[in-house]
């Protein structure tokens, strides 16, 4: 997948925007951020529940690696030259989801 692509699709997530966060842009919904491109624009880190990582780092570990903050386990870093669309996609919707309001997120809710 593309970095355009992935950023349009981020973007077009119900009332998802786009702010800067320290060197890299991020994605947030009601401020509150759901995942972060770095500079390079090569990589793009989705936040998501820490008992999801190994299982989704596992599903495709030639494009999907453990995101760490120091030494805490944060989020998964995607390769997005060897990523999936759909991978990439179904990853920021579920990082989006966990992140928005449950009014926002309810299946039907728009």
């Amino acid at each position: 997948m593309n970095v355009g692509d992935a950023w349009a699709f981020a973007l077009s997530l119900p009332q998802a925007t786009e702010e800067p966060h320290f060197e890299a842009r991020s994605f947030r919904v009601q401020g509150k951020i759901f995942a972060t491109l770095p500079p390079d624009h090569r990589f793009l880190h989705v936040f998501l529940d820490l008992d999801r990582i190994p299982a989704v780092v596992a599903s495709h570990p030639e494009a999907l690696h453990e995101l760490h903050w120091g030494a805490k386990l944060c989020g998964v870093r995607i390769d997005l030259a060897a990523a999936r669309s759909e991978d990439v996609e179904a990853l920021l919707t579920e990082a989006w989801r966990r992140k928005a309001p449950k009014r926002l997120a309810s299946p039907g809710a728009s």
